[in-house]
């Protein structure tokens, strides 16, 4: 099934930059103004931004650094999206005028090949000497809190006067009956495949379980999709039922208000026993390659939290206050282990309060702002967010108005044959300031920041109308959005006024 990763020059590259084997932990100093656990995003950030400014600094990793984002997350996952969507382009030539070539596929060991050389290029950002050039001691092992004020890395203490957890998440394992012993594969595991499986189960249909579940259809892989209740819950409904018909369009077999049961070994195949509905018939479905993506849990164990009693949230995340702080007030959290998102652009919007009140605490303490929060899923269409959607609108009894322009009516969308999707903006009744906006189609998450910045900066729906947007591009859409909601908010009164003008003018 190729589960284990091949030893290739771009994997050693990748290695070589962020765990180099060759590495030798330096000599630690006496103390350190700030020590960081976990050299994901939220604690490289953390890092760089405190050596920036002159603190003495400790990380420690354990495994690579990257974390998440650069190894088994959104860098890999982007790339293959990429090599799948140039497979569904070729599909669809003929949508443009041009005949695909006979006998067309995707190669999937160069697929993957070409994953890892984009991983290993982009790698250096986050590599071992880079932050050691930075000012960083970087120090690779497993490390444990020794007290307040202490964490020890392979028998060497490194004393602190404030400490960073960004220790980040792990995938999460459903309780099925028979899954390890069937075997599986995470996010964490599945960039490491090396042939295309013939017949691949996703169980989970979250951000992560769409794009992989498409992805994998794309290129040409039988895929079964089973999700609990719905996809993407986090999502309204308009933009659900979008991205649902495009995976089933795309050859996702998607089986919603699905529990799965166990797995089970008959004849030598391997299969995933489910059941639709309360009471419903079960099913076998076979598989080669069982993917589960059913979210991310907080990385909170192993490294002492239990002896410090540092308590966690309901949610499983290291409970800290507005400011990050957890019990102690030396001791902050950041990134997927605090929460309340598992977005790499979160991690590290958290990161800079972490670092600043970590080290200027007792002068001044930032409250974290969780106000305009973005969130991408890179699926086809694309699903982008920011702000309140309706579902939150309605379940917090925000008034609300809603703006909606579909985007088959963008020239730029037309001449691309993208013509489909949506943007959509909740502003309060009779006002243009921004409650949030969801955009659907393809570039919804470059569409996106034009709101994101509105929202952050107050500027409402009329600036964007008033600023000039290039024709035709894909980004007119914000200012077509703002024309709709100005057309419907336009004043009766006057409109009257002047239709009885220019009637008189023309005699």
């Amino acid at each position: 099934m190729g589960r284990v990763l091949p030893e290739d020059r771009y994997n050693e590259e990748l290695v070589a930059n962020v765990h180099p084997p060759d590495w030798r932990n330096p000599e630690p100093a006496e103390r350190y103004h700030l020590v960081v656990l976990g050299a994901g995003t939220a604690g490289l950030v953390t890092a760089a931004g405190a050596a920036g400014i002159g603190a003495r600094v400790a990380l420690v990793e354990r495994h690579l650094l990257g974390g998440d984002c650069l190894n088994v997350g959104c860098v890999p996952s982007k790339c293959l999206i990429r090599s799948s969507r140039v497979v569904f382009d070729i599909k669809e030539a003929d949508r443009y005028g041009v005949n695909a070539p006979a006998g067309y596929g995707a190669d999937f060991p160069g697929v993957m090949e070409r994953m890892r050389r984009l991983r290993a290029h982009i790698s250096h950002h986050d590599s071992v000497r880079r932050f050691a050039s930075l000012g960083v001691d970087v120090f690779m092992g497993e490390a444990r809190f020794a007290g307040p004020d202490a964490v020890e890395v392979g028998g060497t203490r490194l004393r602190f006067s404030k400490a960073v957890i960004a220790t980040g998440a792990r995938a999460a394992v459903p309780p099925v009956e028979g899954l390890h012993e069937a075997g599986f594969l995470t996010n964490e595991s599945v960039f490491s495949l090396t042939e295309l499986p013939q017949h691949l189960v996703v169980l989970g249909a979250g951000p992560i379980g769409c794009e992989l579940a498409q992805a994998f259809a794309s290129i040409g892989c039988q895929v079964t999709q089973v999700a609990r209740s719905g996809i993407l819950p986090k999502e309204d409904s308009d933009a659900i039922a979008l991205v649902e018909a495009a995976l089933r369009a795309d050859g996702v077999r998607l089986l919603t208000g699905t529990a799965a049961l166990c797995c089970e070994v008959v004849a030598a195949e391997q299969r995933l026993v489910v059941r639709q509905g309360k009471g419903g018939a079960e099913e076998a479905i076979p598989f080669d390659v069982l993917l589960c993506a059913i979210g991310r849990k907080p990385r909170v164990t192993s490294f002492g939290l239990e002896e410090l009693g540092i308590p966690l949230t309901r949610t499983g995340t290291i409970e800290t206050n507005a400011c990050l702080q957890t019990r102690y007030p030396n001791i902050l959290a950041c990134g997927d282990v605090a929460g309340p998102y598992q977005f790499t652009h979160y991690a590290a919007h958290q990161a800079w309060y972490a670092a600043v009140n970590g080290l200027f605490g007792g002068i001044k303490r930032f409250k974290l702002d969780n106000r305009v929060i973005p969130r991408v899923t890179f699926t086809d269409p694309e699903v982008a967010q920011v702000g309140l959607s309706e579902t939150q609108a309605k379940a917090q009894g925000i008034a609300y108005e809603v703006t909606r322009y579909d985007l088959d009516d963008l020239d730029r969308a037309i001449t691309e044959s993208a013509a489909h999707g949506f943007v959509k903006v909740l502003t309060p009744p009779g006002k243009d300031t921004l409650l949030g906006a969801c955009i659907v189609g393809e570039h919804a998450g470059e569409l996106l920041a034009e709101f994101t910045l509105a929202m952050k900066h107050g500027l409402g729906l009329n600036k964007i109308l008033g600023t000039i947007h290039p024709y035709p591009t894909w980004s007119e859409a914000a200012k077509y959005t703002a024309g709709t909601w100005k057309r419907a908010h336009a004043p009766q009164s006057a409109l009257g006024w002047l239709v009885r003008l220019h009637s008189w003018r023309r005699g």
